[in-house]
């Protein structure tokens, strides 16, 4: 880099200072204005309109429909799509695109596109870092942001919102389920390709771990590690949680049926935005808002496609979320359990196997509708419902079976790749037989009283036994932070057998951060299948093992895994089959115990003492874990519930209050 001089930063060597204007001729005209508009209209709105056609609009076409387009666009590209500023990630670099195709559309049909952004961070940039600290809370900030924009445009008669990954397309999905009687319409950023020779972006997060235990060269790591995203934009080419978010906007009738997982930059990309543009007219002009496509029903039948494509586990936490931004109820464990027991998994994705497909792939064997014609057949879905086409989802499903569509992109996989697209999307029998189970289970016990959850198809299967169950006893090794846990792992510290218990990661001690750092680095070990882990934190949707999170209470909430010591004999049995778990501390030492005995054990050591928040924990997380922590926590959705905060907040001023008169009678 040349050296900068304080002469070039004060000044640009022989740049022209004389022909700074002042004035400018403004837009050439009329409004077109009526008295009733002059009389009747707010200021503002009236002012909107001189702004719109400073900014260039044609004054005759000033008064259309304005549908606002809001997205999550992160850089900034050259026309030729060269990068002159990089966004954080893949995801959102290229939706800028899907914005401007679908503000051609609307202008080409008489509305007036806005587009405004609110860009969104990366977990996998963040992994093992404190940017992770932010990035779940980063969620119901961008929620807010969104929502503010859209009621900032008071004048808007439909929003289209366009997001792609992990926390930026369900802070949008909640900012849209606010609308009410808005028309409102998702379109999904999209997937990245497979490279042609390398690994995808899944696996290239384990080089450090694997280069750790000299499994591959420097020269490998740093060829994988450049090629791995093959096309510059679109979310991760497994089902994790921006691709089952994509999935799970179109369950809901927000996107349009087979919007879900299309790959990035492509023709068929594109003109999913059209279509998405005229869908929100289509729905002004039938007068249908967004409370009318979102429902309790299409909130189950949500469930429902996340069972069958045994989605990422954070949805657990986004989709209560969604459904508490449309003021209906939030899905509880016990309804997750339900429809998992229900509906059967049909999807052979990475990264729950067993042939690991892309998501690319899953979307030319059909996707979300190929899906969704399989629970109809087996009466898993309500197809009543409305969806942002206009038509009810049953009607999208007669569309899609017959449909060209369908026919030429599943023939294109088997051409292309040689993949038979019933095996990526199978029909319940044959999910059956190729030992497809189901995917989420909420295992409790004295260590998690409150519940759990873990992914058991992540679970190597040659650790499960014939009766379908998973069983582990082993040792515990407590850590209190991401860092310490990884450097033990790395280090050849933890060995076979052992139960790796991260806590203080919990939305207190580190935001609920995702640690996929961790199951990666396990899965780089010969014997990591033989580790399980337990933590208060969530895991990424990529991650593979016997990884049980969302452990409630988390351990600076009283929780019984704060008062984990290393050595604890720890007891897990996952029932794959009939998705039951239980995860207990059963032993000090050589001496067993019941459960039972176990949490006297808890109960009566109390706390360790080096419990404590992680030290670069930001102020922003801690009011973010506070106001969940009110608001019904992580099995709530992590959401700001007024009410509950509200309500909070005088009964502390009210005991504040009588403490206070209490002390003053005293004095007298």
């Amino acid at each position: 880099m040349p050296e900068i001089t304080i002469e070039s930063v004060l000044e640009t060597q022989g740049f022209e200072l004389g022909s700074v204007a002042t004035h400018a001729p403004g837009a050439a005209g009329m409004l077109p204005i009526t008295p009733e508009m002059l009389l009747q209209q707010p200021s503002g709105n009236l002012f909107g309109l001189s702004m719109n056609v400073g900014m260039g609009w044609d004054p005759a076409r000033v008064l259309g429909p304005e549908i606002l387009i809001l997205s999550t666009h992160g850089g900034l590209r050259a026309e030729d799509g060269s990068p002159i500023a990089l966004g954080f990630h893949t995801g959102h670099w290229e939706v800028g695109l899907l914005v401007a195709e679908a503000a051609r559309q609307l202008k080409e049909l008489d509305a007036v596109p806005f587009a405004g952004a609110c860009t969104d961070p990366c977990d996998g940039r963040t992994q093992g870092t404190t940017g992770m600290f932010d990035s779940l809370p980063f969620r119901n900030d961008a929620a807010i942001v969104l929502r503010r924009l859209m009621r900032s445009l008071p004048t808007r008669a439909g929003v289209l919102g366009v997001a792609t990954c992990d926390k930026g397309l369900p802070a949008m999905m909640m900012a849209l389920a606010s609308a009410a009687e808005i028309p409102t319409v998702l379109i999904p950023g999209g997937v990245t390709l497979l490279p042609e020779n390398g690994e995808d972006a899944g696996k290239v997060q384990t080089i450090g771990a694997r280069y750790a235990q000299q499994q591959i060269t420097l020269e490998y790591a740093a060829e994988m590690g450049c090629r791995a995203c093959a096309t510059p934009g679109g979310g991760c080419q497994f089902l994790g949680t921006a691709a089952t978010s994509q999935v799970i906007a179109e369950a809901l009738g927000l996107a349009l049926p087979h919007s879900a997982l299309a790959p990035s930059g492509q023709s068929i990309w594109l003109d999913a935005a059209r279509r998405s543009a005229r869908a929100v007219l289509r729905l002004r002009q039938l007068h249908l808002g967004t409370r009318d496509v979102l429902t309790q029903a299409s909130i189950e039948n949500a469930m429902a496609v996340h069972a069958a494509f045994g989605g990422s586990t954070n949805l657990l936490l986004h989709l209560p979320a969604i459904a508490h931004a449309a003021k209906l109820r939030r899905p509880v464990a016990n309804d997750w359990a339900h429809i998992n027991r229900q509906v059967p998994r049909l999807v052979d994705a990475l990264p729950n196997g067993p042939g690991n497909y892309a998501t690319v792939q899953v979307f030319l064997a059909g996707g979300a509708p190929e899906v969704m014609l399989h629970l109809r057949r087996a009466g898993l879905l309500n197809t009543s419902v409305m969806t942002a086409a206009g038509a009810t989802l049953g009607d999208n499903l007669d569309w899609w079976e017959d449909s060209p569509r369908r026919h030429a992109l599943r023939k294109n996989l088997l051409q292309q790749d040689g993949i038979d697209p019933d095996d990526v999307i199978l029909a319940p029998d044959r999910a059956r037989s190729r030992g497809l189970t189901s995917t989420v289970c909420f295992p409790v016990g004295n260590l998690a009283p409150e519940g759990s959850v873990i992914k058991s198809t992540s679970i190597d299967p040659s650790l499960i036994d014939a009766d379908g169950k998973y069983r582990h006893l082993g040792p515990a090794k407590v850590f209190t932070t991401e860092a310490a846990a990884i450097h033990a792992i790395k280090n050849g510290l933890v060995v076979a057998g052992d139960v790796v218990a991260l806590i203080c990661s919990g939305p207190a001690g580190a935001g609920m951060q995702e640690i996929y750092q961790i199951t990666a680095a396990l899965k780089a070990l010969p014997f990591g299948k033989h580790v399980a882990v337990l933590t208060d934190a969530r895991f990424s949707g990529v991650s593979t093992g016997a990884c049980i999170g969302h452990i409630s209470p988390e351990a600076l909430a009283g929780g019984a895994i704060g008062a984990l010591q290393d050595g604890d004999q720890i007891e897990i049995v996952i029932d794959r089959a009939k998705l039951i778990g239980s995860v207990n501390f059963i032993g000090e030492e050589k001496r067993f115990f019941a459960p039972e005995e176990g949490l006297r054990i808890l109960a009566a050591r109390g706390p360790r003492s080096d419990l404590t928040p992680h030290p670069s924990l930001p102020d922003d997380t801690r009011l973010w874990a506070a106001l969940v922590q009110a608001s019904g926590g992580i099995w709530g959705g992590c959401v700001y519930d007024m009410e509950a905060i509200t309500s909070l907040l005088e009964k502390g001023r009210n005991a504040e209050a009588k403490t206070s008169i209490r002390r003053e009678d005293d004095s007298h």
